[in-house]
């Protein structure tokens, strides 16, 4: 089925390889949420874009024009990360502490070691 679609594009475009780049992009536009122009619920993305293409929907010339702003999606708020990033700080000011514990009982224990009369 998805075959005599690429035959019916074919009409619209002038090669194979601008018809892949044109579907490609799409399908990248319909995951980007852009409106769809053919519902075909079963049809994978693809076939649906070239469905779309097929139909006259979508050609080279208006692409770009499709590619209007869709709505933006909400910024996430940075509080969490920087919230996360000292905490992190923090934990890391902590191992330095413990590993400056850890390095003066090494050297107290080699003090010891190398002036206990033996």
């Amino acid at each position: 089925m998805a075959r005599v679609t690429v035959e019916d594009c074919l009409d619209r475009v002038n090669s194979r390889f601008a018809l892949v780049h044109l579907a490609v992009r799409r399908v990248l536009q319909m995951r980007k949420g852009y409106p769809v122009f053919i519902e075909a619920p079963k049809n994978k993305e693809v076939v649906r874009a070239l469905r779309e293409i097929s139909a006259g929907y979508v050609t080279i010339d208006n692409i770009r024009e499709l590619e209007g702003a869709p709505e933006p999606l909400e910024e996430p708020k940075l509080e969490a990360p920087t919230v996360a990033l000292a905490e992190l700080e923090e934990s890391a000011s902590d191992t330095d502490e413990i590993h400056d514990d850890i390095a003066t009982e090494d050297a107290d224990d080699s003090i010891e070691k190398n002036t206990d009369p033996a």
